[in-house]
């Protein structure tokens, strides 16, 4: 009868290959995490942000305080009518906007005051899409007409009586670097795919 003794040194290189085999899992799996990560924020910083707020009542009828929009940040052609979300530095008001745009670059906007109504390049502009036309009466320190730079946009708020927009110096012309995005429908609550 022969009796088998266990080799020592197996035993301890089978533990061994067991340990290597555990660590080389361990960092798959890190890496496979670092990499997805890092794809979720590439995803998050460049092409949409969810966590932006509607803060205040100057998007009023359309956007409430406190909704939540979703915002694009992949299309970058901006036209009359988008609802676009500004970065806080892109201002002298030093926060987030949101807010409708009315002319791009090398249009001209007039307002007439007493009638409420906004030209764009002589023509009168239908708002009736998003609000009630010949509401926009309040004037504030900037003149009109003004002539929007290459780059830039001219921005009014839905609910012109309160909206700190571009008829404000502190706001003004809105550089187009500093749009985060364009915002095409509410996230909460959902009303649809369709923003006004």
């Amino acid at each position: 009868m022969v009796i088998a003794v266990p080799d020592s040194k197996s035993d301890s290189q089978g533990n061994q290959e067991q340990k290597s085999g555990f660590v080389a899992s361990c960092f798959e799996w890190v890496e496979a995490l670092i990499t997805a990560l890092i794809a979720v924020m590439i995803f998050f910083v460049f092409l949409f942000r969810l966590n932006v707020m509607v803060n205040g009542d100057s998007m009023k009828p359309n956007y409430q305080d406190g909704y939540r929009v979703f915002v694009s940040c992949m299309d970058r052609n901006f036209k009359d009518g988008d609802v676009i979300a500004v970065d806080e530095g892109g201002t002298k008001l030093h926060k987030r906007l949101i807010k409708r745009i009315i002319a791009t670059g090398g249009q001209t906007v007039n307002i007439d005051f007493k009638a409420g109504v906004v030209y764009i390049n002589g023509k009168a502009l239908d708002e009736s899409r998003y609000i009630q036309n010949g509401i926009t009466k309040d004037q504030y320190d900037v003149q009109f007409p003004q002539t929007v730079p290459a780059g830039h946009v001219f921005v009014l708020g839905d609910n012109r009586t309160i909206s700190e927009d571009s008829r404000f110096s502190d706001v003004g012309m809105i550089d187009c670097r500093y749009i985060i995005g364009k915002i095409p429908f509410l996230l909460s609550p959902f009303s649809g795919f369709n923003a006004k």
